[in-house]
């Protein structure tokens, strides 16, 4: 996944000819895009397929079972072509493990705090714990949450080398600039980019933003 504008955009869209619309317009403008189960589960995994083709996929499935389901996810989801792979941490090293190890070469992304504020209830409690363990077991990257730019810093803190995935940017109310600015290498976008009036306009507009 090679770094151009710094943003990845997450297609949660039903509509086959629409995602692929969407893509197609942006392509020269994003780095990667982010699929997740209301595309697929409506789309099945050959929207994958067609995406990868013409750019890096990361699939959001959030894996978060035991080992076996685990590698049996991540070794399901590496022949459709995907570049990354997204998985929870919090069902501890082996779990993680295994997910690093079935879908090598392509890239891990550990969950270590989501953007919602449900997520400081439980989650931000152990997000540090989450984090060493990740390091240590070998991940490309974290997703780390865009609606609390304090805390990507603290991230960030932790290593130069992981790559910082920030989604809530736009409609959740995380600003592009100030992930950016405490350590993010990525910003992840949706809504705000595919719901706007002109999309192509919209992200250059957020290019220009963190530029």
């Amino acid at each position: 996944m090679e770094k151009k504008s710094g943003i990845i955009l997450a297609l949660d869209v039903k509509d086959h000819d629409k995602a692929l619309e969407i893509v197609k317009k942006l392509k020269n403008l994003i780095d990667a895009v982010k699929i997740g189960y209301p595309t697929v589960l409506e789309n099945s995994m050959n929207i994958v397929d067609e995406i990868s083709k013409t750019m890096p996929v990361i699939c959001d499935f959030k894996v978060a079972d035991i080992p076996n389901t685990n590698s049996l996810i991540a070794e399901s989801v590496k022949k459709h072509g995907a570049e990354g792979l997204i998985s929870h941490a919090f069902t501890g090293s082996d779990s993680l493990d295994a997910v690093i190890k079935s879908f090598y070469p392509g890239k891990v992304f550990a969950v270590v705090e989501m953007t919602h504020p449900g997520a400081v209830e439980f989650m931000q409690e152990v997000s540090l714990k989450l984090a060493k363990m990740a390091i240590e077991k070998g991940v490309s990257g974290f997703i780390v949450p865009g609606t609390r730019p304090e805390r990507i810093k603290i991230y960030r803190s932790m290593s130069k080398e992981i790559l910082l995935l920030a989604p809530g940017i736009g409609v959740q109310g995380g600003e592009a600039k100030r992930a950016i600015e405490n350590g993010a290498d990525y910003i992840i976008i949706g809504r705000s980019i595919y719901e706007a009036k002109d999309p192509v306009q919209k992200t250059k507009e957020i290019i220009e933003s963190i530029s």
